[in-house]
């Protein structure tokens, strides 16, 4: 398979081993409450993957170490890039690491700043099985303490509708820019239970019993509802062609945002899009404009 057909894929579909695809249609045909839960099971399984070359650099010259989150009673990996006093932090996607968005982080060195990054718990490096977005939200608090002030901050898919929200209760930056971002969690769980080729209905019981676990109803974290209370300048980013969250995910959270840009491209997609030169560049114009 080409790289290019690879990024008109979901990341789900390629990393979901077949025997699971097959155990989860098989539940679903016994019980979906069955189902549901193995779904919610691996709704919070990230899926890890080797470090892909164009990070190496940011992983080896960074300075890592090991951080316990007091609140989730969970350890992260942290990076960090460059010396500099003018901070920037950089919070991954799901299934992603600290060093994700490191050709941004890269260019950030370059003009004078210096990035904070983690692995998430059971991300990367980080130790444990099961993640959430409470854990990267809390992580961002607590870095704020410990590794900032940040003058502004960056995230990708997951990592910016952790911020969104972190911004809402106090993160305190001057600018955000979230790239690949989804507005719903309802919509996130009905596009996993369809690439894990369960029934919709499997999904409506996964996202109930997900809401009673976590003693709220998982939309209050969505994107747009996170967005009404940010009054900072915050840069949207989006593919048109991103399969993994639609760019109209996109158009509805920038609706919301008081002081939000739109920067909209085409045949990027989820992933490449972190690379791409062009997108870089407006992200650092942004930034230091």
């Amino acid at each position: 398979m080409t790289k290019i057909d690879k990024d008109l894929i979901p990341v789900q579909a390629l990393l979901i081993p077949k025997p699971i695809l097959y155990t989860g249609k098989v539940l679903n045909w016994i019980s979906p409450f069955l189902a549901s839960r193995f779904g919610a099971r691996l709704f919070l399984t990230p899926f890890k993957y080797k470090r892909p070359v164009r990070e190496k650099t940011m992983a080896i010259e960074s300075r890592k170490e090991k951080v316990k989150i007091k609140k989730i009673n969970r350890e992260v990996i942290v990076y960090n890039y460059g010396n500099s006093n003018k901070k920037i932090l950089l919070v991954h996607g799901w299934s992603g690491s600290g060093t994700q968005l490191s050709k941004v982080a890269d260019e950030l060195l370059y003009k004078g700043f210096s990035t904070v990054s983690f692995d998430a718990p059971a991300h990367g490096e980080a130790p444990g099985k099961r993640s959430n977005m409470p854990h990267f939200i809390e992580t961002i608090h607590q870095l704020e303490k410990t590794h900032g002030p940040f003058y502004s901050a960056i995230g990708h898919s997951l990592g910016g509708m952790s911020l969104l929200r972190a911004t809402k209760f106090g993160l305190m930056i001057e600018k955000l820019v979230i790239i690949g971002t989804a507005n719903s969690v309802t919509k996130i769980t009905k596009e996993f239970v369809r690439n894990l080729q369960l029934s919709q209905k499997t999904g409506r019981l996964m996202k109930q019993y997900l809401d009673e676990r976590y003693g709220e109803d998982l939309d209050n974290y969505s994107g747009g509802i996170s967005a009404e209370a940010v009054k900072i300048p915050t840069l949207v980013v989006h593919d048109k062609n991103d399969v993994d969250v639609q760019y109209t995910e996109a158009l509805e959270i920038i609706k919301k945002l008081i002081k939000g840009k739109l920067l909209l491209t085409e045949k990027l997609g989820h992933r490449k899009i972190l690379g791409n030169q062009k997108v870089i560049d407006k992200i650092i114009d942004f930034i230091t404009e």
